[in-house]
């Protein structure tokens, strides 16, 4: 199995910056400059918003106003519909270069989909998809979403599993863009967890679906940036 290199990179990170990191990033892993990466971290609160218009048509209120309640509104590049990222909820970004054998988009979503509800299954929940969106759901509710790019065969962005999320910064949007299903988290199910436990078991099921062995990096992002 290729390696994975995984790399810790704690709380409270500024989206546009980590966004701008992945892609350098992406481009020196398809370069053969650094191993397959995994980033687990957790964000500043952010909502992330695609460029497309009916993207933006999601978000209830104005950018000005979410950032008086603390939450900043960014521009994304990945795939997807509008979302919310912050403390208590893990994100993982696999930077991969998919070889030929692997070059089945929908295939790697349904991994990332499988990944978490390895997760939930772990917990005692019962995970599902739902036909038509992706992510990963407890009935009605999604628990994980998923948002990714290929430029290249190479892979960024990726998911976001609620474990003790501020399930009220969801208010500020239709999340995902989906109006009559809703958001829940471990905490929200009340499940005794304990939220580091959670990331590690994410990102070691996440190389698993993938075909990756996992190594240990730097908790540091590969090269320098801005903050």
């Amino acid at each position: 199995m290729r390696p994975i290199e995984l790399r810790q990179l704690g709380i409270g990170l500024p989206y546009e910056a980590t966004q701008a990191a992945q892609q350098r990033a992406a481009e020196r892993v398809r370069l053969g400059e650094l191993p397959d990466q995994l980033w687990l971290l957790q964000h500043e609160p952010v909502i992330t918003v695609p460029r497309k218009e009916a993207a933006w048509a999601n978000l209830l209120v104005t950018p000005e106003r979410a950032k008086a309640l603390g939450v900043t509104v960014a521009e994304t590049t990945r795939g997807g519909n509008i979302t919310y990222h912050g403390p208590g909820q893990w994100v993982l970004y696999p930077i991969v270069y998919l070889q030929k054998g692997e070059r089945d988009i929908r295939r790697f979503v349904c991994n990332l989909e499988e990944a978490m509800m390895d997760v939930c299954r772990t917990y005692g929940l019962r995970p599902q998809r739902s036909e038509g969106e992706t992510g990963t759901w407890i009935g009605d509710q999604k628990i994980g979403a998923i948002g990714v790019r290929f430029a290249r065969w190479v892979s960024s962005h990726g998911i976001a599993f609620n474990g003790r999320t501020k399930m009220d910064d969801f208010r500020l949007i239709v999340p995902c863009g989906i109006k009559d299903k809703g958001v829940c988290s471990l905490e929200s199910l009340n499940v005794d967890h304990h939220i580091d436990e959670v990331g590690q078991q994410l990102a070691q099921s996440v190389a698993k679906r993938l075909g990756r062995a996992l190594t240990k990096g730097p908790s540091r992002l590969p090269e320098r940036s801005n903050y």
